[in-house]
């Protein structure tokens, strides 16, 4: 790519700008290069794009080239950014990634819809790419995305999964892999009721298409229908499966990442739900979604529960007391890690004990650590603050998720949540989004990418979009 960073200078600037000392990945400092910062492009123009994933990147000390949305008015609120006001706007991605060939790397934030068409045509003109979860909106996007990103080597690809940067994700992926927790049986990950469309059908009515908004472009590859105002977008178009999938969808990146990782879980075996207000074209107003793995390696079986709804918790013999309104715990036969829905804590009760402690307990404390350091060696986060119920700042989770992704664009790291790993977990969360829409069990097959026994699946697992007007050229 024509443009390089200066290590050196990229990492001074970077540590004066958010007050980081300086302690780098090793062999950092090794290279020298022309004196240039990366140049970057930002897809989506949301209020997730605005309001975390632009200061973040700028906090870097990075370029914004350009930006592009297929509604005027949130690229016109994105000009208002100071650091936005030069970038050069686009209505179609197509465009951007055509006559901006210097760019190095594109951020997406779009509807879960457009995730795959996006990174599909970003990573085939030779960019790096950060999306935001979930990183796809089926089954076969999953896996399409998972191989596109592995003929790509040479590309540093982050999903949006930002808990894993943190210390607090690093320590319970170790304390898990240490054994302390002993034979871990299950993993409880819990979410509240959202403000987005639940349990209902799109309304008859419609109205007038807001100017500056293309329509049919948002809608893409899904099926046609009317605008509505304040249905879809902007942000409600997650409760909507067309577009999106419920906090189970939205969520599944976060809360699941850690279990899948620590614990190798692969494909789920077998997938059951149960809720309320199913059967409709928007997720479910409350929800239990049983994900069964098989034994593997030194482990046995593991159960993984997503709980849905408000006041939808797990039962109190896990629990043993009261807890927030979100959240993840994973119970073993010698003791419990509560790691909240982000995945950012690390607290443990082990077995006999009454209370959660912090990572600074003498047990935890003694186990080697494995997983390399972004937040502790360079943002210095305490995870014994989550002990206490304190979640770091969003600006400190997110920043060292696209620290370490910018870096790994520079060339002087790997990321943590690539998309060969962020599409497995994203396909665990399609799985249980299957499960809610048929309202049947699901019996598996990984290997074939099949619903044993139910061929109704096959349209859900691999949907047909309805136009390919603006898939990737």
């Amino acid at each position: 790519m024509s443009h390089k960073v200066s290590r050196r200078k990229f990492v001074q600037t970077t540590a004066a700008s958010v007050g980081l000392p300086m302690v780098l990945p090793s062999g950092l400092l090794a290279r020298q290069s022309a004196n240039e910062k990366l140049s970057f492009a930002c897809i989506g123009m949301g209020g997730q794009m605005r309001g975390y994933l632009v200061p973040e990147l700028n906090k870097l000390d990075q370029k914004i080239v350009a930006i592009c949305d297929v509604d005027k008015r949130q690229l016109d609120s994105a000009r208002q950014v100071n650091e936005l006001k030069e970038a050069r706007s686009y209505h179609d991605y197509r465009d951007l990634l055509e006559k901006e060939s210097g760019v190095d790397a594109v951020i997406i934030a779009t509807p879960d819809h457009w995730h795959v068409p996006i990174c599909e045509a970003a990573l085939k003109a030779g960019k790096h790419v950060y999306c935001e979860k979930p990183l796809a909106h089926s089954v076969a996007e999953c896996r399409a995305l998972e191989q596109l990103a592995l003929s790509h080597p040479k590309l540093a690809t982050q999903t949006g999964n930002q808990g894993c940067s943190t210390e607090g994700f690093r320590r319970s992926y170790e304390v898990i892999q240490s054994g302390l927790l002993g034979n871990i049986t299950e993993v409880h990950v819990w979410h509240p009721a959202h403000s987005w469309p639940n349990g209902v059908d799109r309304p008859a009515m419609s109205d007038p298409i807001p100017e500056g908004l293309d329509w049919n472009f948002w809608l893409g590859s899904a099926p046609a229908r009317p605008y509505n105002n304040d249905i879809y977008h902007p942000g409600k178009w997650r409760g909507w499966y067309d577009f999106g999938g419920g906090s189970l969808a939205d969520f599944c990146c976060h809360g699941f990442q850690l279990a899948y990782r620590a614990l190798d879980l692969g494909a789920p075996t077998r997938i059951d739900a149960t809720g309320e207000n199913l059967g409709h074209e928007s997720f479910a107003t409350r929800c239990t979604v049983n994900f069964q793995f098989a034994a593997k390696g030194n482990r046995g079986p593991v159960k993984l529960i997503f709980y849905s709804g408000d006041n939808n918790l797990p039962p109190q013999d896990v629990t043993q007391g009261p807890v927030d309104t979100t959240g993840c715990l994973i119970v073993g036969s010698e003791g419990t890690l509560s790691a909240g829905l982000w995945n950012t804590g690390c607290s443990v009760r082990l077995r006999g004990a009454k209370d959660f402690r912090g990572a600074d307990q003498p047990e935890v404390a003694k186990i080697p650590r494995t997983q390399p350091r972004i937040d502790t060696e360079v943002l210095k986060w305490d995870p014994s603050k989550a002990a206490n119920g304190q979640r770091p700042r969003w600006s400190k989770v997110n920043n060292s998720h696209m620290f370490e992704w910018v870096l790994a664009c520079a060339g002087d790291a790997k990321t943590y949540s690539p998309f060969e790993i962020g599409a497995r977990i994203t396909e665990i969360g399609m799985l249980g989004v299957l499960a809610l829409r048929l309202q049947k069990p699901i019996l598996w097959d990984t290997a074939n990418r099949k619903a044993t026994g139910l061929p109704e699946a096959d349209a859900i697992i691999d949907p047909k979009p309805s136009t390919t007007e603006y898939a990737p050229r």
